[in-house]
């Protein structure tokens, strides 16, 4: 179909404002501390918009109305984790990064258990971040495709097209400053959605939630204590370890509370981002409730079965002219909305380039570095997006990745924030054991000529968890048995927790820092 010319106005006007916006950044990236982390000079509320970003991507816009509108809102007490999530990165996180003056998130890993466990950390990381870029990606095709009347390929080739152009030009301070853009857009678009819908029914918005009421549709979830289906627990363990995670040892969310000016804005950013996106999450929820009751109450024939496309539909044919271009305008706020092409490439300059090939490397050569990974990781996620237009639920399928490639990754980080005797030896026994458990929860119920006894029962959401429990019980173990000398806690570096010290045997590589 065709959209009217309204609405493809709004929708031009806004993607060359924000490309041109993104891309006057140019001139501001002077250097590759620039490029990665806009000078270390932005103020909080303006980060924290940008950490909102990396939550609601189109992931979140298309998804949780999909969740809703096929099920409940047990996908709300993943959110609900965020308070507690905040509080432990504001006390530790924040001013331990901000702290040790580097951009990497990964860095101090090398020092505390040596070289493998920041290589280890930062090859999980890279697959994290491709994999959510990918379904980023793939998630607005599948809402612009029915929408244009494009095919979803073109729509990813695109849009990949587009991202990568704003990043490799503008750096981190226009993908901080476009991600503020975006999400003022994203709101308004998701409340009017929500207005439109429940003044949409026939006798009212109480219609929308008696309807919704009476088929169970807010429900809270499964409350069992069954740890083989997505129970609410479940999902709050997920939320709970996912989001330590995210603040903790992603370079996505770390990377963004480095640019804040000071100790004080990064926090701050970190609470502006998460508690916006408590009420925000709940909104994308209700729109997939709401279209529940709307499609019951307004019968059409041609409504998609699959959750995940009902939503672009309602957008598509139920809203009025003008309001479809700018909630279209919304989506691909949301695509671009924390799209992590900035971290790679940092991450890829820093832990990768730097450590092992060019340690001295030049402020051109870096910059050129950073160019080329920007424009080398857009690839591939847009291959990424290709693979996911198979997926059968996209949020279901994320939601497992990151489970399977971050799963280690906050384990190896919380042995050494608690314990001071594990050493680079205990520490990869633990890894060694929690990639088994990962690899077992991942494979072996796909697995056919496997018994079903030695099977997992296990719901995927908790790989991340026993794989990060493993690694932290196995480690501190292995560091009792072996009874390797404690760390000296004075060399710690300030206001950060003693386990974090380097082990006394490390030595600091031979590396020039990205700052």
């Amino acid at each position: 179909m065709h959209l009217p010319l309204v609405d493809y106005a709004v929708l031009i006007a806004y993607l060359t404002g924000v490309v041109a916006f993104g891309c006057w950044f140019v001139f501001r990236n002077r250097t590759a501390d620039d490029f990665m982390v806009a000078g270390r000079s932005m103020p909080g509320w303006a980060v924290g918009l940008s950490i909102l970003g990396a939550y609601v991507s189109s992931i979140s816009l298309l998804g949780l109305p999909g969740k809703a509108y096929a099920g409940d809102w047990s996908t709300y007490w993943f959110t609900l984790s965020l308070p507690v999530s905040i509080l432990v990165a504001v006390k530790y996180f924040v001013p331990f990064y901000r702290s040790s003056g580097d951009v990497s998130a990964y860095h101090h890993l090398e020092r505390r258990f040596g070289a493998w466990a920041r290589t280890y950390a930062v090859v999980c990381f890279l697959l994290t971040m491709t994999a959510r870029m990918g379904t980023t990606l793939y998630l607005l095709a599948l809402a612009l495709s029915p929408m244009l009347g494009w095919r979803i390929q073109t729509i990813i080739l695109l849009t990949g097209a587009l991202i990568t152009l704003y990043t490799f030009l503008g750096g981190s301070e226009a993908v901080i400053w476009t991600d503020t853009v975006h999400n003022v857009v994203l709101i308004v678009g998701v409340v009017a959605c929500v207005a439109i819908q429940l003044w949409g029914m026939p006798h009212g918005p109480a219609q929308t939630f008696e309807i919704a009421a009476s088929q169970g549709k807010f429900s809270a979830g499964d409350a069992g204590l069954s740890l083989s289906r997505p129970t609410l627990w479940v999902v709050l363990l997920y939320g709970v370890f996912i989001n330590l995670s995210n603040f903790g040892i992603d370079q996505n969310y770390v990377q963004r509370y480095i640019t804040a000016r000071d100790d004080r804005e990064a926090k701050k950013s970190l609470w502006v981002g998460g508690m916006t996106y408590v009420p925000l999450s709940a909104l994308l929820l209700f729109i997939g409730t709401a279209l529940f009751a709307y499609y019951r109450v307004h019968a059409d024939p041609n409504v998609p079965a699959d959750a995940d496309k009902v939503f672009p539909y309602f957008i598509t044919h139920a809203l009025p002219s003008g309001m479809t271009g700018l909630v279209i305008a919304a989506i691909f706020a949301a695509a671009m909305n924390g799209f992590g092409l900035n971290n790679v490439a940092t991450i890829t300059l820093c832990d990768l380039y730097q450590r092992y090939l060019r340690p001295q490397a030049g402020e051109v050569e870096r910059m050129r570095v950073l160019y080329l990974s920007t424009i080398g990781w857009g690839v591939l996620a847009t291959g990424m997006a290709f693979w996911m237009i198979n997926a059968r639920s996209a949020l279901d399928t994320w939601w497992q990745l990151a489970a399977i490639f971050s799963g280690g990754m906050l384990g190896l980080f919380l042995l050494g924030m608690l314990s001071r005797r594990a050493d680079g030896t205990a520490a990869a026994v633990g890894v060694a054991a929690g990639v088994g458990v990962i690899l077992w929860m991942t494979l072996s119920p796909k697995w056919k000529a496997l018994p079903p006894a030695l099977r997992s029962p296990f719901d995927p959401l908790l790989t991340i968890v026993f794989g990060t429990l493993t690694i932290l019980g196995v480690g501190l173990a292995a560091a009792a048995v072996l009874r390797t000398a404690p760390n000296d806690p004075t060399s710690a570096p300030p206001r950060v927790p003693p386990g974090l010290a380097p082990a006394a045997a490390s030595t600091p590589p031979a590396e020039t820092p990205g700052r």
